[in-house]
């Protein structure tokens, strides 16, 4: 029995359109300071005058062809980036959500069924949408255009039967990209992808699959359903389904998550505690950001750390609902500050997440000045 039918049958009956902002901060960023074009624009502190501290939180296209990017220690960009070329430009997340909300709402004109997925990155189901008579590619094509003309800024999107191949769409042809995938094309397409295309297959698994001779989604199928599951258990399950075009998980609209976070892996480990105190802050900048986007408050702070022996230690404290950016930062400093001994070992992941998720009802009134 072949593996296509071991699995579960393919649904081609939904629209499905995953927009992707291109550079979003970045491109706020040069949209309203038109002295930063044709500039290498990194949003993060200057670690030039913060002691070599500070991660990127994006870069714009010019800067990556220099092989800058998000989560990069921002002194890097500093070596790699030409300086009559390179500027730092601090993030404004306040910014960043009031322009998310302004694209949020030209989506909803399409539809009602939106899962985002961060300020820059939604999901629509347009299966039945607020415009009749249009194909999912008119529709996804007329937003792409109503961002540009409306807020002066670049998307690209994928349209196709699923979440997955929406999201492998939206990337394939990134800046200002649309890619279509009907589902008698779906499968070349596949085949033809490398596996560092696919998203949920991290670093290592690459490598992995890389020793094993696996290179493409074709190498993928090729592989075995029977040997996924042995070597990879739960994510070759997910790796097989992918590899046959198959993902029926249904776009959420307005869920209420249990939690939002973000978290790093780092290869080699780090040591410094002043690199792990930038990627704290930029978590926290990063977190908070997403609970206004959703008007959504925490209760709790939760820090995670993992060493290079792969020790790992989840650590909460309870806050008054907030979010607060400061009051995440400081608490997963202290969090960390408690357990020296990961730091002395060497980190080898660190996460910062927000939990017990609560709507907001009322206006937050931050304690600090300068907010």
């Amino acid at each position: 029995m072949a593996d296509i039918d071991l699995l579960p049958r393919n649904d081609f009956s939904r629209r499905i359109i995953h927009l992707d902002m291109d550079a979003f901060y970045a491109s706020v960023e040069m949209r309203d300071r038109p002295e930063l074009a044709n500039k290498a624009v990194v949003i993060a502190q200057d670690p030039r005058k913060t002691g070599g501290h500070g991660v990127i939180a994006t870069a714009n296209y010019r800067a990556r062809k220099y092989g800058v990017g998000s989560a990069m220690a921002a002194a890097q960009a500093v070596k790699l980036i030409p300086a009559e070329e390179l500027v730092f430009v601090e993030p404004d997340f306040a910014k960043y959500h009031r322009v998310s909300g302004q694209v949020h709402g030209l989506m909803h004109e399409l539809t009602d069924q939106i899962e985002s997925v961060a300020l820059d990155e939604a999901y629509m189901d347009v299966t039945r949408s607020k415009i009749p008579g249009k194909s999912a590619l008119e529709l996804a094509s007329y937003l792409q255009e109503q961002i540009f003309r409306q807020l002066h800024l670049t998307s690209s999107f994928g349209v196709s039967y699923n979440k997955f191949l929406a999201k492998m769409g939206s990337e394939y042809a990134k800046p200002f990209g649309r890619t279509y995938l009907a589902p008698d094309r779906v499968q070349d397409f596949l085949d033809r992808q490398e596996i560092k295309r696919f998203p949920g297959i991290g670093k290592k698994t690459q490598e992995r699959l890389k020793e094993a001779g696996v290179l493409t989604g074709r190498d993928i199928r090729n592989y075995g359903l029977s040997r996924l599951l042995k070597d990879y258990k739960k994510s070759g399950y997910y790796m097989a389904l992918h590899a046959y075009g198959i993902d029926l998980s249904p776009v959420q609209a307005s869920r209420q998550r249990k939690s939002l976070g973000k978290e790093r892996t780092f290869e080699p480990v780090i040591y410094d505690p002043d690199r792990a105190d930038a990627y704290l802050k930029d978590f926290s900048q990063t977190v908070a950001a997403e609970l206004k986007g959703r008007n959504l408050l925490a209760r709790v702070v939760v820090l995670k750390v993992r060493d290079r022996n792969f020790k790992t230690i989840t650590r909460r404290q309870q806050i008054q609902p907030t979010s607060d950016p400061e009051v995440f930062y400081q608490l997963a400093k202290e969090l960390l500050a408690r357990e020296p001994e990961f730091l002395a070992e060497g980190i080898r992941l660190l996460g910062l997440s927000a939990g017990e998720l609560e709507e907001k009802h009322y206006q937050e009134i931050s304690l600090f000045a300068d907010e």
